[in-house]
């Protein structure tokens, strides 16, 4: 048997693996939990103090995420997480002994009485959960923190809406507008520049509320084409309260856009490669743009509104 430290160093060299686990999904764990009422969106409970030390024996010991059904033991009852059993070749990572395919039921059970606060309790929520259910309701908590949606570059920070509006204006010194309006001038020297674009992103405060203008351009295709389009700072269902058009033209000729802003939960790429905005072929672009066509000149204006609810009739 390898002695201790040798077991340590090798579950930090595992940690230091650049590989993403994927916690297993709910429809995994019913076979403990199926007893536990789904209270992913359940009002608030009495909270349950769970020790530190109980919480140190859900934590496996490779990712240091929470465990959750099924949780494999060796022989010598050290616990693993099913995400890390394949990269650890069959072997306990603690004690070097074969893992086998042994459950740790009596954890899996003990597991499934604890009730925890959600992990965005900082961000709102005051909500306590079971701990087989936690992760779902995590997964679509409505505190749960946004992407920064600056799209130039990967940005990690995350925060609630007003942190956010902060850090694109102070950090990513994006131009901030008031008004449900807008009128922007798009000007390139060469057109013909389609790979590492400037990605413009201007964000527009109307109706207590903040919108994100995109423009940039891509392939599509074999073809480069110019996108904008706009992303509520919000979830989905708040999104949907809200239209805009986009408008762009020259030369007597003119294209319009109309939709509904895209909320930030979705991607700044998922919303751009399923088109949800107004599209320009590069030619048309530059026909819009006039002169010689050797330099883009767009001017897109556009109006943002809020849908008006109509009350049914009693």
């Amino acid at each position: 048997m390898l002695s201790m430290a040798t077991g340590n160093s090798y579950i930090d060299d595992l940690r230091s693996k650049p590989e993403v686990i994927d916690l297993p999904e709910n429809e995994q764990i019913i076979d403990v939990g199926e007893h536990v009422s789904d209270t992913a969106q359940s009002p608030l409970k009495p909270n349950v103090t769970v020790s530190s030390s109980v919480r140190d024996l859900l934590e496996c010991p490779v990712c240091l995420n929470a465990m959750y059904p099924p949780i494999y033991q060796c022989s010598n009852g050290h616990t693993l997480c099913s995400g890390c059993k394949p990269r650890v070749h069959n072997r306990c990572p603690t004690c070097r002994h074969e893992l086998g395919n042994i459950r740790c039921l009596a954890l899996e059970k003990v597991a499934a009485s604890f009730e925890l606060p959600c992990k965005y309790q900082s961000f709102g929520c005051m909500g306590i959960y079971p701990y087989y259910n936690k992760l779902k309701h995590e997964s679509q908590c409505i505190f749960r923190p946004y992407n920064c949606p600056y799209a130039g570059s990967e940005c990690s920070v995350i925060g609630d809406v007003p942190y956010l509006v902060s850090h694109l204006k102070d950090d990513h010194k994006v131009d901030m507008h008031n008004g449900s309006t807008f009128n922007h001038r798009y000007v390139k020297s060469n057109p013909r520049e389609v790979e590492n674009a400037t990605w413009m992103l201007t964000v527009f405060s109307c109706f207590g509320q903040y919108f994100c203008l995109h423009f940039e351009a891509f392939q599509l295709g074999m073809a480069p084409v110019y996108i904008a389009f706009l992303r509520f700072m919000g979830d989905e269902n708040e999104a949907k309260n809200y239209g805009y058009t986009l408008e762009v033209g020259g030369n007597g000729r003119k294209m319009i856009w109309q939709g509904v802003p895209r909320s930030i939960r979705d991607s700044h790429r998922k919303v751009r490669d399923s088109f949800d905005g107004l599209i320009i072929q590069r030619n048309m672009a530059l026909f819009f743009s006039g002169g010689d066509r050797k330099e883009l000149k767009l001017r897109v204006t556009g109006r943002i509104w809020k849908e008006q609810v109509v009350p049914l009739n009693k």
